[in-house]
Formats: C-alpha cells, structure tokens, sequence
C-alpha cells in the first residue's frame, strides 16, 4: 500500500490507520495492513500498527453523530453498556441502499457498479450481514440478489483491479482479495 495523500479524511480512525501507512518503510501489503491494524498478526515488533479499542470508538463516533445512544443495562451481576439505534430509518436507509444496489442500479458490468455501493457489498459480505440485510426481500428479488452476490463474490479481483480507473477501486478489489485469502 502506497500512501497518496497526506489530508486529514475528519475520521479519528481512518486517519490513524493512515498515519501508521504513511510512516510505514517498506510499504506493507493489504493483507498485511489488514492483519496489523485489527491485531491478527502475532508479529510482536509490529504491535504498535494495532488498532485499540476499535468498538468502542466506533459506537462513541456513531453516538457523536446521532445514530446510536448509550445505555447502561443490568444483567446479573454486572452493568453493561449497549449502543441502540436513536432512529431505526438509518438502518432502512442503509438497507434499502443495499438492496437496490443489487436489484434496481445493478449493471452487469462490474466495472459500472459504483465503487461506494461496492464497498458497501464487499464490507457487508465480509462481515457477515449482507444475508440478514436480503431477507425482507420477495422470494424472486432474494434470489436474483443472492445470485448477484455470488456473481460479485465470484469475480477475480485481481483481473478486476486491473480494469479500475481509480485508486479507490483499486483499493476495493484489493481488499476482497485480502479477504478472499483468508
């Protein structure tokens, strides 16, 4: 990973990750950065690149930002804190955004389908959500939906990257090779 731009993105972690690539010699692969930055990797003189307390700053970023609360709930013995959603329509946005990305705005042509509903696909399979996020759909629209999935998650990233205009798309195949991989 070669570092572009040295501009803050206004994202504490984003621009954290950023800072351990850009001061980083010899550059590092995705895979490797992915490794480091979420503590998978057991190499000891590269504990620093990890990460800390990642959900944590996440929920606090998406509280700062409205989308979720904070609560404290008992259970037993002991308090836990939970993060639900202040207005559940974010979620249906998000839902609906993805949904007609592989229905409504699908094109056949992986080179068309936009790099952020892209991610947004790539990130939602690889977490292990995008199933949950299609059930609401119809039968006939679940199935062409999953049959689109399987044609995305099917594609060679690497022949993929190589079609790319932009470093952004580039970087998006990277990482569902990354994944791949693992």
């Amino acid at each position: 990973v070669l570092f572009i731009s040295a501009a803050p993105t206004g994202d504490v972690l984003l621009d954290e990750a950023l800072k351990h690539i850009k001061n980083t010699q010899p550059p590092e692969t995705v895979t490797s950065w992915i490794d480091l930055l979420t503590g998978e990797s057991w190499n000891p003189l590269k504990m620093h690149f990890q990460i800390q307390q990642v959900r944590e700053r996440l929920a606090k970023s998406l509280v700062e930002k409205g989308v979720l609360t904070t609560e404290k709930q008992n259970f037993v013995l002991f308090d836990v804190t939970t993060h639900p959603l202040v207005d559940s329509g974010e979620k249906e946005r998000l839902l609906q955004r993805l949904q007609a990305s592989l229905l409504d705005r699908w094109t056949s042509d992986l080179q068309h389908v936009p790099p952020r509903s892209l991610a947004l696909l790539l990130l939602a399979q690889a977490s292990n959500v995008l199933d949950d996020a299609l059930t609401s759909l119809p039968d006939d629209n679940y199935e062409t939906a999953t049959q689109r999935t399987q044609r995305l998650l099917d594609a060679n990233p690497d022949l993929q990257s190589a079609k790319v205009t932009t470093p952004g798309e580039e970087m998006i195949w990277a990482v569902m090779a990354a994944f791949n991989r693992r």
